[in-house]
């Protein structure tokens, strides 16, 4: 066991790189030549691939159990799998400043090792895989529980703070996954994709435990597919935010690319730029660095798909100068060549009658999330061919 600090990668600060002609580009998007679509990660072996995943921030104040801590307690996270196989776990200290003693471990009742013991250090700002678990095959779809103990004092955890499902610390439910971060598998036969989004993604609109989130149905959609879904509620492309994280361009590294044996990510995000303040009035930022995203994932031989943002009339904060920003990005998205391929995820769920509001079929009550059937409608819009 090694007990070494590790130091938090420093995550903080803007990227505002716009680029040369991105205001050109808005106006006349047809005129840069269209990316060669990437092969994917065709050169590496490893048979494993993120079948459930979250994404992490630093607690707060006003999230009292990561912030404090735990001591000698015990995890149990309750999650939805997506392509299954053998399976293997692996944790995350994000934003940690002390290292913290990991296990044991139990996946459906079987234990976990970590090279062969049953604990282990994970360091702070570091992750840390697990063993394959011996004798345990999951089919796809399939319902895992994983107890984890953490002996502690942990001091405060990195953690996702509502997954939209019930888990549980000493017998006490919580919304919130400790320290975990992915199960991967090696059962994955359809395309393996990362979602790259905001509270969209992570589920907001649909019911608790009911796996209606759109990721979730895409996974259904896709037999055998590994579908990791890093939505965080609040998140932004170009701001950071104490309650929803470091930007996606902060955390994409991170975030998607530590991901093994990826081949296809999809970015859904934009919405929270434009109504958080502070405002986003600039489409050509938010281009930038949508180029930026598309840039890096390319150069990892990742397969880029970008989705439109939808419209939020109705939602507390919006205004029609939004909605015209909205607008703009919208049609870079779809005619400037920024993306490998598009989900028209605007056009899945917009009222054609009113373009700047959901249909309200698909409208949770918010004007902002969708509900279950706009979340189905989401899912239709990612087309399996512009997946790998």
């Amino acid at each position: 066991m090694t007990g070494a600090r590790v130091p938090v990668p420093a995550r903080r600060g803007l990227l505002y790189a716009a680029a040369a002609g991105i205001a050109t580009a808005l106006t006349t998007p047809d005129a840069r030549a269209a990316p060669h679509l990437s092969p994917g990660r065709a050169l590496s072996a490893t048979p494993w691939t993120t079948s459930w995943a979250t994404a992490q921030t630093a607690p707060t104040a006003a999230d009292p159990l990561a912030y404090t801590g735990l001591t000698d307690r015990l995890s149990t996270t309750r999650l939805r799998l997506s392509a299954g196989g053998q399976v293997r776990l692996r944790y995350g200290h994000a934003f940690g400043t002390a290292p913290v003693l990991v296990g044991p471990v139990t996946a459906d009742g079987r234990p976990v090792t970590f090279g062969g013991q049953p604990q282990e250090w994970l360091a702070a700002g570091a992750s840390l895989t697990s063993d394959p678990v011996e004798g345990l095959r999951v089919a796809d779809g399939s319902l895992l529980t994983v107890g984890t103990r953490l002996p502690g004092p942990t001091g405060p955890l990195s953690f996702h703070r509502n997954t939209h499902a019930w888990h549980t610390v000493d017998g006490v439910r919580t919304r919130s996954v400790l320290l975990l971060t992915g199960v991967e598998t090696t059962g994955a036969g359809g395309p393996v994709l990362a979602v790259l989004g905001d509270s969209i993604a992570e589920g907001t609109g649909t019911p608790d435990d009911a796996d209606l989130r759109w990721p979730d149905q895409l996974a259904r959609r896709l037999p055998g597919s590994a579908v990791a879904n890093l939505g965080i509620s609040g998140n932004r492309l170009l701001l950071d935010s104490d309650r929803s994280g470091v930007s996606a361009q902060a955390r994409f590294d991170r975030d998607v690319l530590s991901l093994p044996g990826l081949r296809t990510v999809l970015v859904h995000l934009g919405v929270n730029d434009l109504h958080h303040v502070p405002v986003e009035r600039d489409p050509s930022r938010m281009v930038a660095a949508y180029r930026q995203l598309a840039l890096r994932a390319r150069s990892a031989g990742l397969r880029v798909v970008g989705a439109t943002i939808a419209p939020f009339e109705g939602w507390t904060r919006w205004t029609p100068e939004q909605d015209a920003v909205r607008g703009r990005i919208n049609e870079a998205v779809r005619t400037g060549r920024i993306f490998d391929a598009v989900a028209d995820v605007d056009a899945a769920l917009r009222d054609p009658d009113r373009p700047s509001r959901l249909l309200p079929a698909y409208d949770s009550g918010d004007g902002l999330h969708p509900g279950p059937a706009g979340h189905t409608a989401i899912a239709a819009a990612v087309e399996r061919r512009h997946l790998r």
